[in-house]
């Protein structure tokens, strides 16, 4: 951690002493007088107002005497405020004078410029806004603290640092955190006595002034958070003894220059937050007292040198976010002070060498975000002080190795995002001390009952894995989570109800898996921020304990109605519920609702008025829903509707009277005709064609016994169980059957409300015509249909591999899914239109091209 006043502490010291010294020959004068006066002083502070004049004022709490003369007053963070009153400067053999950490205000006085004896000022951490010229005639000042002031100099520090500059004795400057604008003054070159310079937090401008490596005295150099440009100067070598130098946070650009390397005093170096490229310098080899190095998120090119493991007194290393290439160090081992080591954010390549295992005393590896492309080497089980390990967005092969358990005092562990396979190592369990685990985006297939030992863990995510088979119920075991992702696998029945007692659970995320049953009740119990159980085959009805701010349930099989209150909510940010089997009405929320989607359900009545304001895409695919929104009908309560509804009741009546004897005549005489052709094509089709007996091969038929192929369908689809629904269209349901042949068909089942309706019917029918005259490779293949009294329903061929949507929304699958592929996909969809408009004898027109229906 840096220290930016430790420095400091040996001239403190030594200016005590010279207070001690000092002020003895005016003390010495017994002036009863000069004591009154004195006391006086003291009392129209006002910081001593509980205390009678008549006390001796040396007793007084915070000040020191010597020979009966004030020499010190410490009150440091005593709580004082108001103004510093003008007798202050009658303390004339006043040498130390401390009033940080108050909140006094205003001016300082400038008979502040009497105190001529006095040899240190701390006024730091207060809301003085302005200081005295007065201030250059303290000559035998030593040390001036005026650090977390907002000081008023017309936007320059110019001018202040300008008049310091007579105070040939300063050795300590801190000037932190005073809103000062402007450059960093030449003349600053001029204070050659200076130990201790603190400049850092302001609103500094310009290039550092090559003056500066006047100061040949200089300890510590502290410039960090300011606005400066430009290049570190060249001849900064000159500042032999420098310790602490920290130009971090500014807009430095160019090379480090070669001569930091003169710099062999230095312990810290913080020059992190800029823009210097280049290489880093093999000169840094020579500063072999460094403890700490901060060179990250600058532009750093090349490899790292391996000069750096040269520096054996290093205690943290940070190179992160620049562009380093090339490999770790073979050498680095050599590091064994090393407790922080972050090189995260390059494009470090190569393996991790295992010489890294000779670093016992490393407590964080940060090496995320890089190219490493290899096996984690089993030598890191000696790290054994390991407490922060993040290997993730990287190219690790492999399994995680066992030996990663014997990292017992590990709290995070981050793997995400590289390509580790297998199984998670089954003593984990031993990692009792973890609180983060990251394993999303490998390839790994089993969660080890093991991991619920993990006692202290609150976040785990192990999302876009290989995972399989049932979430364990040992899970229950981790009271302390807050967070569980295990989203995108490919994890299949129900979702345990122990999840239910994980009482600080916030987030709960098992999207895009084959998880099934209902929504336990006992998740209602919990109060989550998130809960997303989209794009799975969970069944049942929606319980209304539900209680997330975020609840997302869509691409399921839910029924039943929504409910109109979600657990104690009373504010929804957002309700996905789209994709699903709910009916019923949409209920009036009685909470706002941020994000909404109901699409493609089987919702009917109005739409609420306190829901008009969303697009109307969030209700399209419920066909009974109306309401005063775009795309809808009005609802039938509304009296003009009723009176144009009546209107055209009359209108059909009529047109009936006069049509129905006409259009009798015609159709009775098209049924004979009909009667007729169809005997003689019958005829010709039993010629032709053998009867198909019970089981038949439904795929080298069109006509077919429909009781045979109803009852095979009912058998193998259990009567339409919603367990083998697949998926829901505009006017129908899709589900997957296995016929007793063993062979995989899709059947597009008519919804009975529609199947009652002739527009539906007619849609249907008119499918059948389409499919059973177009043959093309990119057109999916109609096996046959069925017109039975309970039901319509048409046999495609099953598409094993899902929608193009299934496709490009699971992160694997769209991985998989290359540009060329891609491009295929495209020609193929381009062919089939092509034909349907230009080949077939009346074109088709498909009007619903998504990628739902590729």
């Amino acid at each position: 951690m840096k220290s930016y006043f430790s420095t400091s502490i040996p001239t403190f010291c030594l200016l005590s002493i010279m207070a001690i010294t000092s002020g003895i020959t005016r003390a010495t004068k017994s002036d009863s007088e000069w004591l009154a006066a004195e006391a006086k002083a003291l009392m129209e502070t006002g910081w001593w107002s509980n205390y009678s004049r008549a006390e001796n004022h040396c007793t007084w709490p915070g000040i020191r005497c010597n020979a009966g003369s004030v020499v010190e007053i410490d009150l440091g963070g005593h709580g004082l405020n108001g103004s510093i009153t003008p007798q202050i400067g009658a303390l004339s053999e006043l040498q130390i004078l401390n009033l940080s950490w108050n909140s006094l205000t205003g001016e300082l006085p400038s008979s502040l410029g009497n105190l001529t004896q006095l040899a240190v000022l701390d006024v730091s951490y207060n809301h003085f806004h302005s200081i005295p010229l007065a201030i250059q005639k303290m000559e035998n000042l030593v040390s001036l603290s005026l650090s977390g002031n907002f000081f008023d100099y017309n936007a320059s520090a110019i001018g202040l640092l300008t008049n310091l500059t007579h105070l040939k004795k300063l050795m300590t400057l801190n000037l932190g955190y005073c809103d000062l604008s402007g450059p960093i003054p030449p003349h600053i070159g001029k204070l050659e006595s200076m130990v201790d310079l603190d400049l850092s937090h302001n609103r500094l401008v310009g290039p550092i002034p090559s003056s500066v490596n006047n100061l040949t005295n200089l300890s510590s150099l502290f410039l960090q958070s300011n606005q400066l440009n430009g290049s570190i100067p060249e001849d900064i070598g000159g500042l032999t003894n420098l310790v602490e130098l920290d130009l971090s946070s500014n807009r430095l650009s160019g090379h480090i220059a070669s001569s930091l390397g003169q710099l062999t005093k230095l312990e810290s170096l913080y020059l992190h937050h800029n823009q210097i490229n280049g290489f880093i310098p093999h000169e840094i080899e020579r500063l072999k007292d460094l403890k700490y190095l901060d060179l990250s998120n600058n532009w750093f090119v090349g490899p790292i040198p391996s000069s750096v493991s040269n520096l054996t007194n290093l205690s943290s290393l940070f190179l992160q976010s620049n562009q380093l290439n090339g490999s770790i160090p073979e050498d680095i081992g050599g590091l064994t002070n090393l407790v922080e080591l972050d090189l995260s954010s390059n494009r470090l390549s190569g393996q991790i060498p295992s010489s890294l295992g000779q670093l016992t005393k490393l407590e964080s590896l940060y090496l995320h975000h890089n190219q490493i492309n290899s096996f984690i080497p089993h030598e890191i089980e000696r790290l054994k002080d390991l407490k922060y390990l993040d290997l993730s967005n990287n190219w690790f092969i492999g399994p995680i190795p066992s030996s990663v358990n014997n990292l017992t005092n590990l709290s995070s562990l981050f793997l995400k995002s590289n390509q580790l396979n297998g199984s998670i190592p089954e003593d984990s369990g031993g990692l009792t001390n973890l609180v983060e685990l990251d394993l999303s985006s490998n390839r790994l297939s089993v969660i080890p009952p093991s991991l619920g030992s993990l006692s202290n863990l609150w976040c785990l995510s192990m999302a876009s894995n290989l995972l399989e088979g049932p979430i364990p119920h040992e899970i229950r075991s981790l009271n302390t989570l807050i967070y569980l992702n295990l989203s995108a696998n490919k994890l299949s029945g129900p979702i345990p109800t122990q999840i239910g007692n994980l009482s600080n659970l916030r987030y709960l995320i098992l999207a895009k898996n084959n998880l099934s049953g209902r929504i336990p009740l006992q998740i209602g119990g919990l109060s989550l921020s998130e809960l997303d159980l989209s794009h799975n085959i969970i069944s049942g009805d929606i319980p209304s304990q539900l209680n997330s701010q975020n609840i997302e349930l869509s691409h399921n099989l839910l029924q039943g109605v929504i409910p109109s209150k979600f657990g104690n909510l009373t504010y929804l940010f957002s309700l996905d519920l789209s994709w699903n089997n709910l009916t019923g009405t949409i209920p009036e929320f009685p909470f706002p609702v941020g994000n909404l989607n109901l699409s493609f359900n089987s919702l009917r009545g109005q739409i609420p008025n306190g829901l008009l304001h969303f697009e109307p895409e969030i209700f399209t695919g419920n066909k009974d829903l109306c309401g005063s929104i775009q795309g809808f009908h009005p609802c039938p309560s509304s009296p003009n509707v009723n009176r144009e509804r009546n209107s055209k009741v009359v209108k059909h009546n009529l047109l009936i009277v006069i049509l129905v004897p006409t259009l009798l005549f015609f159709v009775s005489t098209s049924v004979l005709v009909i009667f007729i052709l169809f005997r003689r094509n019958r005829a010709k089709t039993l010629k032709s064609d053998p009867i198909p007996t019970k089981n038949g091969d439904l795929f080298s038929i069109w006509n077919f016994d429909g009781k045979i192929a109803f009852e095979d369908i009912i058998k193998a689809t259990e009567d339409f169980h919603i367990k083998y629904c697949i998926g829901r269209g505009g006017y129908g349901s899709v589900y997957r059957a296995v016929l007793p042949s063993g062979k995989v068909i899709a059947l597009k089942k008519l919804h009975r409300l529609e199947a009652e309706q002739p527009a539906y019917d007619t849609s249907f029918r008119n499918e059948i015509k389409f499919l059973t005259e177009i043959r093309h490779k990119n057109i999916i293949k109609l096996h046959g249909f069925c017109l039975h009294n309970r039901c319509m329903f048409l046999i495609y061929e099953y598409m094993e591999n899902g929608s193009l949507f299934y496709a490009l929304s699971m992160d694997d699958e769209a991985v998989e899914l290359d540009w060329t592929k891609r491009v295929n996909i495209v020609k193929g969809v381009a062919h089939a239109l092509s034909y349907m408009h230009h080949d077939c004898n009346l074109p088709i027109v498909h009007r619903d091209i998504s990628s739902n229906n590729i």
